[in-house]
């Protein structure tokens, strides 16, 4: 004997009602036999908005310099947990440089009608043009202007010979 609840299933009824119930369901939600949708609007809360699980308010003075305890001992004594060894020893700031080292190229020179020789010096990228006798650069006077050389002099009665088309390096004091 077959049980009760596979007989039902099984049952020619049974299917005939399920049918009828689905189609009647249907039916129902197409035409909205239900009644109407519910009115949605935007309305005030009456509740008490929410309090923060952790006490806020609380943590500044958790972590203000007057709640942590004094140290018991200066800070000047021996500490196992503190070394001076890899601190490397203070060397003295060297003095500001006095001097600075700049390259001068002789380029040539001319001369204008009132026979006053003109050079033309070449400082890094700029070009100089300065009459001989007077300053050049810093301290550096023009003192004789040929076709080969150029010679500079300094206050100090040092002279230097720039010759034509060479780079040279000449050291002056920082203005």
């Amino acid at each position: 004997m077959r049980s009760l609840g596979i007989q039902t299933l099984r049952s020619r009824w049974f299917a005939v009602g399920l049918h009828a119930g689905l189609w009647l369901l249907l039916c129902v939600a197409i035409t909205s036999l239900g009644g109407n949708s519910p009115i949605y609007r935007e309305a005030d809360s009456v509740l008490v908005p929410p309090q923060s699980p952790a006490p806020v308010a609380k943590l500044t003075d958790l972590f203000s310099p007057g709640s942590w305890p004094k140290t018991l001992g200066d800070t000047n004594t021996i500490n196992p947990f503190y070394t001076r060894h890899f601190i490397p020893p203070q060397t003295p700031v060297p003095p500001p440089p006095t001097t600075r080292k700049i390259e001068l190229t002789y380029q040539g020179f001319y001369e204008t009608s009132d026979n006053s020789k003109r050079v033309i010096v070449k400082l890094g990228d700029a070009f100089l043009v300065a009459a001989v006798g007077t300053k050049v650069t810093a301290n550096l006077y023009a003192v004789q202007a040929t076709m080969q050389a150029l010679t500079l002099t300094n206050p100090a009665a040092q002279t230097n010979v720039l010759l034509l088309n060479t780079k040279k390096e000449i050291e002056v004091p920082i203005p």
